[in-house]
C-alpha cells in the first residue's frame, strides 16, 4: 500500500524572502527586494538574490546585514492628515506625501492602512504589521468608518435616500451605509458618511453621480477610535486598548 501522505507537511507553505521580511514588519516588500538584490539579505547563512526564494517563516533563519529578521513589536499610529498630500511613500510625479508628516519620528517601517486621496483630510492609520492591515481594510472584517463631508448643495430626503439605497457607477454599486445632514447653510452642507467597505473615491464617485460637489472631506473615526482634537499635520501613537477596539 502506498504511503499516507503527511498531513503536517501538506500545511506548509513557503513564501517569497522578501514577502516574509515584509510580513515580520521589518520592510516594505519592495524595499526587501531591493536589499535581496544587492546581496544583503541570507537565508540559513547563505545568500540569496532571489526575492521569491522560498522561505518557511518561524524555521528558515533569515538575515539582512548579519542581523537576524524577527518579528516586530507592533506599532500603529494615527496622522491627522493633510489636504494636498498624496498617501505613498514615493511619488513618481514629485507630489509632497503623508511621510513628510513623519520624517522626524524615530519609527520603524511604516505602512499606510487604506489610503485618502490628495484632496481628502482626517484619520490615517499606519503600522508595520501588514497582517493586521489587511484585516482592517477588509469589509468583512474591519470598523465602519466616518467621514465629514462639506457639499455644495443642501440636501433633500431624496437626495439623502438615494445616496443610501445606492446606485450603479461607472459599472460598480455604490451606496453608503448611512448619511445624514449635519448642518447646512444657504448653498452648502456637511453631511456625515459611514462607508462598511472602502472602494477607490467612494464618496467623491457616488456624490458626482447625484451631481454633487464635494467641497471637503475628512475622515473622522475608524470604528470607535475617534480623531478627536489631534491637530493637523501631527501624529501619535495608539494605546494596545486602541488598537484591541479596531
Amino acid at each position: 500500500m502506498p504511503p499516507k501522505p503527511n498531513q503536517n507537511a501538506a500545511r506548509v507553505s513557503r513564501h517569497g524572502v522578501a514577502r516574509v521580511i515584509s510580513k515580520l514588519g521589518m520592510a516594505s516588500r519592495s524595499l526587501a527586494a531591493k536589499w535581496v538584490h544587492e546581496g544583503r539579505v541570507r537565508v540559513n547563512g547563505r545568500p540569496v538574490r532571489d526575492p521569491e526564494f522560498p522561505v518557511l517563516q518561524g524555521q528558515d533563519r533569515i538575515s539582512v546585514d548579519e542581523l537576524d529578521v524577527v518579528a516586530a513589536t507592533r506599532v500603529v499610529l494615527m496622522l491627522n492628515k493633510p489636504r494636498g498630500l498624496v498617501t505613498t511613500r514615493e511619488d513618481e510625479k514629485g507630489r509632497a506625501t503623508v511621510y513628510q508628516c513623519l520624517a522626524d519620528a524615530p519609527l520603524p517601517w511604516l505602512a499606510p492602512v487604506g489610503r485618502l486621496d490628495k484632496a481628502s483630510e482626517g484619520l490615517l492609520l499606519f503600522t508595520n504589521d501588514p497582517a493586521w492591515a489587511a484585516q482592517l481594510t477588509d469589509p468583512t472584517t474591519g470598523p465602519d468608518k466616518t467621514y465629514h463631508v462639506q457639499i455644495d448643495c443642501v440636501p433633500d430626503e431624496a437626495l439623502l435616500t438615494k445616496l443610501a439605497l445606492g446606485a450603479p457607477v461607472e459599472g460598480n454599486w455604490l451606496r453608503f451605509k448611512s448619511v445624514h445632514c449635519m448642518r447646512s447653510g444657504l448653498k452648502s452642507a456637511w453631511l456625515e458618511v459611514i462607508l462598511d467597505e472602502g472602494r477607490n473615491r467612494q464618496i467623491r464617485r457616488m456624490l458626482e453621480a447625484c451631481d454633487v460637489s464635494v467641497l471637503r472631506l475628512v475622515r473622522v473615526a475608524i470604528g470607535r477610535l475617534v480623531l478627536g482634537e489631534l491637530p493637523k499635520g501631527n501624529w501619535r501613537l495608539l494605546s494596545e486598548t486602541e488598537i484591541g477596539s479596531l
